[in-house]
């Protein structure tokens, strides 16, 4: 059985050589150029990935992430033209799984596409159902988070970075490692990914849970 991908991007060019070379790769491909027709789309197609422009009429890219993920948890792999760490930070914090600033590459672009729907597949820890880390409780089965302050809401992505990091306190885990084990890329080219995501979680856990090993990658401090 075919995977299917739904194409977001309103500039009929580029979405149509999107879906060409995915339906190349043995894809089945839905196309929307709008905010509402994607979110519709997603609801009755269910896709197996979303390729999300953030520029679209109707409502952004950024507001179509947040209802899919409200309604379903689907990788998204967002297409962009900023470059400002702000903007992708607010997209990962949506929900989004990974990013592409423009101009890219059609190879580059199928490679996440792959890359993601791999990672959907795979059970992330088969560690102890139940880690409890100084005022953090995470539940690896029903990927739940909660702190002081009730339940913490993490995106499917920053969740499982704690959930690695967490399964293995104290050690120094490189940025290749967290790349090759929750995106399943072999190379570093994207390791700015992993920082991001980690910049995000840092802000809904608290920044002294994950320590900055630098020149190799992070770690889960464990309380005292």
């Amino acid at each position: 059985m075919n995977r299917t991908v739904l194409v977001v991007d309103d500039e009929p060019t580029i979405s149509g050589a999107l879906a060409a070379r995915l339906r190349g790769e043995g894809f089945d491909v839905v196309e929307a150029a709008d905010g509402p027709k994607a979110v519709q789309l997603c609801a009755r197609v269910r896709p197996d990935v979303v390729v999300l422009d953030v520029m679209l009429p109707g409502f952004d890219g950024l507001e179509v992430c947040r209802r899919i993920q409200a309604d379903r948890p689907v990788p998204v792999l967002m297409l962009t033209a900023k470059s400002d760490e702000t903007d992708m930070l607010v997209g990962l914090g949506v929900g989004a799984d990974d990013y592409l600033s423009k101009p890219f590459s059609m190879r580059e672009v199928v490679a996440r596409v792959h890359a993601l729907i791999r990672r959907a597949e795979r059970n992330v820890s088969n560690e102890s159902p139940i880690i409890t880390l100084g005022p953090i409780r995470i539940d690896h089965h029903a990927r739940r988070v909660s702190g002081p302050g009730g339940e913490i809401h993490l995106t499917r992505t920053e969740f499982d970075i704690l959930s690695y990091l967490s399964s293995r306190p104290g050690a120094a885990i490189a940025r290749d490692t967290l790349l090759a084990e929750l995106w399943g890329w072999e190379d570093s080219a994207s390791s700015r990914t992993v920082d991001s995501h980690v910049k995000a979680l840092r802000r809904k856990i608290g920044g002294e849970m994950i320590r900055t090993v630098h020149g190799v990658g992070y770690a889960m401090d464990v309380p005292r």
